[in-house]
């Protein structure tokens, strides 16, 4: 039964995500943001390149899809369409929640097919911040082995746990469970948001956690209180129905969330990861001319 919840509702949530009402545009506070034009730029459009770092090394591009989809039936078919363009472009892939997978009676997504593939793929995995709190390092070391992960995302979905119907808002030791992570899982960790951005004050807390990047995930794309309230109302839920409806414009801006990590890194080795809003080129080129390091 639990299971089988985990899977509904991660289908309602690739259902919701395509409808644009639950998308926050504008928001970002990207079309504020003008990059100057040089009409003498004295080379050639050949030489310009996309190549960027990420976690000290080179990459091809500063392009990765943020965590997308797990822990359902449809899930294989979706991450196999993700990868082959990832591995086409020198993209990374982030996957969605791995939760279902802490048990390890549960089969995995077929990640060792994927990674038979795509072999050069990088790919992150990925759990909720309210489950590695809980978690043991040992079970978190084995979703990374079983998928070659070249880093894990943790995400920060602390809005959505807490207008989910099933949520599990449940956060206390948080910062404690990341450093003791980031010091003890072999891979570079990455702490997500999914929507809402970070303020600076909580961004200066994560100076010493050992963390490799944080991607800001800011207001202005996918709306997860959105999504979750949706999902109350159609199970009935009114209450939480209507304190989504509060909450629909939570966050901060994607742009403002950049700038907060740039002043709150400075003079760390935490990379500054963007998403949040990304709709075009354009987009992830201010993004990185404010400083991203990474795009989503």
């Amino acid at each position: 039964m639990y299971i089988q919840q985990i899977e509904d509702r991660k289908r309602d949530h690739l259902r919701h995500a395509r409808d644009p009402a639950y998308q926050v545009k504008g928001a970002s506070g990207l079309a504020s943001v003008r990059l100057v034009h040089e009409a003498l730029p004295e080379l050639d459009f050949e030489q310009v390149s996309l190549g960027a770092r990420a976690f000290g090394r080179d990459t091809p591009t500063p392009f990765y899809i943020a965590g997308m989809t797990a822990g359902h039936a449809d899930a294989p078919r979706l991450n196999r369409v993700f990868a082959q363009a990832c591995a086409g472009r020198g993209w990374a892939l982030g996957v969605g929640s791995q939760r279902r997978e802490l048990d390890p009676s549960m089969t995995s997504d077929r990640w060792s097919d994927l990674r038979r593939d795509f072999p050069r793929l990088s790919l992150y995995a990925n759990l909720g911040l309210s489950q590695l709190i809980t978690a043991k390092t040992s079970q978190v070391v084995r979703l990374v082995e079983d998928m070659k992960a070249t880093a894990l995302a943790i995400h920060a979905n602390v809005l959505q746990e807490a207008l989910q119907p099933e949520g599990t808002p449940r956060f206390k030791g948080a910062l404690e469970a990341l450093k003791r992570l980031s010091g003890e899982v072999g891979v570079p960790v990455i702490l997500k948001e999914t929507g809402c951005g970070f303020s600076l004050r909580t961004l200066e807390r994560l100076r010493d956690s050992g963390l490799a990047a944080v991607d800001v995930s800011g207001l202005g794309g996918t709306h997860w209180g959105r999504i979750e309230g949706a999902r109350a109302a159609e199970q009935g839920d009114t209450w939480q129905a209507r304190a989504a409806e509060v909450f629909c414009n939570w966050g901060i801006p994607t742009v403002e969330s950049v700038w907060n990590a740039r002043r709150a890194f400075e003079g760390t080795s935490i990379e500054t990861w963007a998403s949040g809003g990304v709709r075009t080129g354009l987009d992830a080129m201010k993004l990185v001319a404010l400083g991203a390091h990474q795009v989503g």
